[in-house]
């Protein structure tokens, strides 16, 4: 895991023999909507749970609660498409849920597949722009580089827990009102400083600075942290992942802009080359090409 902290998938399916009967989209979506278990008033939801409702649409919980309504209570509850039911892909992403398993076969339970989905309104242009082999290389660069960071999605928070003080900077006007400790890393890109939750946490409408762990106790939390990173900051670079992704400057400078100062321009090659390698094997899992410059 590195030091740097942060400074700061729709796969096809073809379904072969006679062609299907098309239903109209109401009744469709109805349908697919049934498979999901009716929302119940008081009982505990984790992030990325599905339910239906009383309307008959289906939604899926953004953050964990104690049975909230979801027509009433937004924050922790969003409309879900029921075409992207169990074992499909979600409509919003080009890794389905079998891929991802497959990428992280020995990940915590903690970094659900749902919980990902669930985060992706925050950014809806991630993994979600250019054409289809854009769309899946970005999605590869990005699960790549939180695989390595996380030790392939094991490690929900930073293991040396001797840095843990380190990560407060009292410079700043709001210090560090959750404890000099309470800012270490965690999340799928290890979200870490004090300036950083601040950040993040308004950029996404979560008091982050306040109550840090909840990047630690709410999947989507974590992984909406991650795709703030991705898709609005530079680091050590000169220009988010997610440009470097869609304007076809390479995997390389995704590297650099989340850690580049420690592992680029030979400083770490072993660091690199696990990202690397990492990549490749995730585009394969979603049967595209690398691209080029892949190193930094």
């Amino acid at each position: 895991m590195s030091r740097r902290r942060v400074s700061a998938v729709l796969a096809t399916l073809v379904l072969a023999g006679a062609a299907p009967v098309l239903l109209p989209a109401s009744t469709a979506s109805a349908a697919a909507c049934s498979s999901y278990p009716n929302w119940v008033a008081g009982k505990s939801y984790a992030a990325g749970d599905i339910v239906r409702y009383t309307d008959g649409k289906a939604y899926i919980a953004e953050h964990a609660n104690p049975g909230y309504d979801p027509t009433i209570s937004t924050w922790y509850w969003e409309p879900y498409a029921c075409d992207s039911g169990p074992g499909t892909p979600d409509a919003r992403f080009v890794v389905s849920e079998a891929q991802f398993n497959q990428m992280f076969p020995n990940r915590n339970p903690f970094y659900t597949y749902r919980g990902l989905t669930a985060a992706l309104s925050a950014y809806p242009a991630f993994a979600n722009t250019g054409s289809d082999t854009v769309r899946k290389q970005e999605a590869a660069a990005f699960l790549a580089n939180v695989s390595h960071e996380t030790g392939g999605l094991v490690h929900v928070v930073e293991q040396n827990t001797a840095n843990y003080p380190h990560y407060c900077d009292w410079n700043r006007p709001y210090g560090c009102p959750a404890g000099q400790a309470a800012y270490y890393g965690r999340g799928p890109i290890q979200l870490s400083w004090n300036f950083n939750y601040k950040a993040a946490g308004d950029a996404l409408g979560i008091d982050l600075l306040n109550n840090p762990w909840l990047v630690q106790n709410d999947a989507a939390v974590a992984w909406k942290t991650a795709l703030w990173y991705w898709n609005t900051q530079t680091g050590p670079g000169t220009m988010t992942p997610h440009n470097a992704m869609v304007n076809g400057a390479g995997f390389g400078q995704t590297i650099r802009s989340i850690n580049g100062s420690l592992e680029c321009d030979g400083k770490n090659p072993a660091q690199v080359q696990s990202r690397v390698t990492n990549y490749q094997r995730f585009t394969q899992i979603l049967g595209t090409a690398p691209g080029g410059n892949l190193y930094c």
